[in-house]
């Protein structure tokens, strides 16, 4: 590890219990805050998220650590809107945010989207599928960019289990991501999560970054704050263990290849073929081949959007 790195760590990584709710909302001093809660067929999990946002951070503080709460629903086929309005979110649809630019699938055209729709100095995204929730991913990654005005962006750290195994969870990230930033982006090594979707941003900086449509978001989010901001600006926070639904592996190959790509364009700016991904399926005549493009397209920073800077000069 870089010396540099390991100095970071020492600087950069802390607790969630590092500072306490009182400490948070005595730190706002006018600071706003909003949490976005990416969504496609969560109606199991999304209620529950959304309540204990709104019982521990919002309701029932004198000072309010969230001052809002999205849900941006992504096409759902379920009840997830209905649940998630009920439970006492904003709920807004994917294709009514910008619509003159037709919106694809991905998680990461759903986060872009979101900072139309959204107002806080400081934007906070959590997955929708999480279970057990706690407050603390939340309260947790917030904390050091309302105490410490030269940190930007700060990333959950947590343990993953799978099933009953514990710190088996993370499979892209082991197997994909961490290689990929160790050999590439050595100074983003020291980073437990670095693919996970609970992570707070001051939007001054998000504004600024290109996003990536799909599932390579984060990793070029956080690529892309490195070469902004620098290293120092960067942080992260343990809030525990996070429990989700797990992909199987035909998604996750499709993920890992969404990821590869997203560091290979990092890498070089040049003429990339644009790849595709066979994966192999059994049917009842044997393995069938299955081929998926692979998401390469990227949202543009959301300063340069005529609609966004005009909501903002509003």
């Amino acid at each position: 590890m870089l010396e540099e790195v390991d100095r970071w760590l020492t600087r950069r990584s802390w607790s969630a219990a590092d500072r306490p709710l009182d400490r948070l909302t005595a730190a706002k001093r006018g600071t706003t805050v909003s949490v976005v809660l990416p969504a496609l067929n969560e109606e199991a999990t999304v209620g529950a998220i959304v309540e204990t946002i709104r019982r521990e951070l919002m309701d029932t503080l004198p000072v309010p650590l969230v001052d809002e709460l999205v849900v941006i629903d992504s096409g759902s086929a379920d009840r997830t809107a209905e649940a998630a309005a009920a439970a006492g979110a904003r709920v807004v649809h994917r294709d009514e945010i910008l619509p003159r630019i037709p919106a694809v699938p991905g998680k990461g055209e759903v986060l872009w989207r979101s900072l139309l729709v959204t107002g806080g100095d400081i934007v906070c995204f959590v997955d929708a599928d999480l279970r057990e929730f706690s407050a603390d991913f939340v309260s947790g990654i917030v904390g050091p960019l309302l105490t410490d005005p030269d940190v930007q962006f700060v990333k959950a750290m947590y343990d993953r289990p799978l099933g009953e195994a514990a710190g088996q969870g993370g499979r892209v990230t082991e197997l994909v991501a961490r290689p990929l930033l160790n050999l590439h982006w050595p100074q983003l090594a020291g980073f437990v999560q670095p693919l996970g979707g609970e992570y707070a941003v001051r939007r001054s900086l998000l504004e600024q970054l290109p996003f990536p449509v799909g599932y390579g978001v984060e990793l070029g989010l956080l690529v892309d704050a490195l070469h902004t901001v620098g290293l120092d600006a960067l942080a992260q926070v343990d809030v525990g263990s996070r429990k989700h639904r797990h992909q199987d592996g035909l998604a996750l190959g499709r993920m890992a290849a969404a990821i590869y790509r997203t560091a290979q364009l990092r890498l070089s700016r040049g003429q990339l073929v644009r790849p595709a991904l066979t994966q192999f399926e059994r049917g009842a005549g044997g393995f069938v081949p299955r081929t998926y493009a692979v998401d390469t397209e990227e949202r543009p920073p959301m300063r340069s959007v005529g609609e966004y800077a005009a909501r903002r000069a509003a």
